[in-house]
């Protein structure tokens, strides 16, 4: 028998990896199917990027349909995650180097990175998966230092494009699922680098 996801509360967060958020679409429904409740927090680029995968409006109302609920998007809608406890869980997918960066460096200028830091404050689970072009740059010590951060989880990764693109690292964004099961028992889905494969 599978994981109960039933009743779980789960904040999904998005930010602006925009060629990556068609991959996450699904499982966003596959976690309402299994009778999770999503409540969808937005970045400040998903609010406001229109890029030729998508507008804003697009987006916003897309989640909005999958999950039945209105986004969190502003930092002082993101800062009760901690006092009131609001989510068992937050996925944040894609997530970006710049929201990496932030995280490592304890910048909390944008609503994503307030709903981690409320929800780390409970020392509850957070999930990574993790899509920016210099993961194996500048961003590789952020990944290094985030990976041993308690209560942090990843999902798999590799490179996506280790020709055209040497330093680029993707989550495989259909093992979110395994990773947050993992994640609710105080587990890091292994192993954490993985030939990618273009899924």
């Amino acid at each position: 028998m599978g994981f109960n996801f039933i009743g779980k509360k789960i904040g999904f967060a998005l930010t602006g990896s925009h060629c990556t958020l068609d991959k996450v679409m699904p499982v966003m429904e596959e976690l309402v199917d299994k009778g999770a409740e999503l409540t969808p927090i937005l970045s400040e680029a998903i609010l406001t990027h229109e890029t030729r995968f998508g507008t804003p409006e697009k987006w916003r109302s897309q989640v909005i349909d999958i999950t039945g609920n209105e986004p969190i998007t502003t930092i002082p809608e993101a800062e009760p995650i901690g006092p009131q406890n609001l989510f068992d869980i937050i996925i944040v997918a894609p997530c970006t180097g710049n929201t990496t960066a932030k995280l490592a460096n304890a910048i909390t200028d944008t609503t994503v990175v307030m709903s981690i830091k409320a929800q780390l404050r409970n020392k509850r689970p957070v999930v990574l998966a993790i899509a920016t072009n210099d993961g194996l740059g500048n961003n590789a010590k952020n990944i290094g230092y985030l990976i041993n951060t308690p209560n942090l989880y990843f999902v798999p990764f590799g490179q996506d494009a280790p020709e055209g693109k040497p330093n680029s690292l993707v989550s495989r964004m259909d093992l979110i699922v395994d990773t947050v099961e993992y994640a609710l028992k105080g587990k890091q889905l292994q192993p954490v680098v993985i030939e990618h494969k273009g899924v």
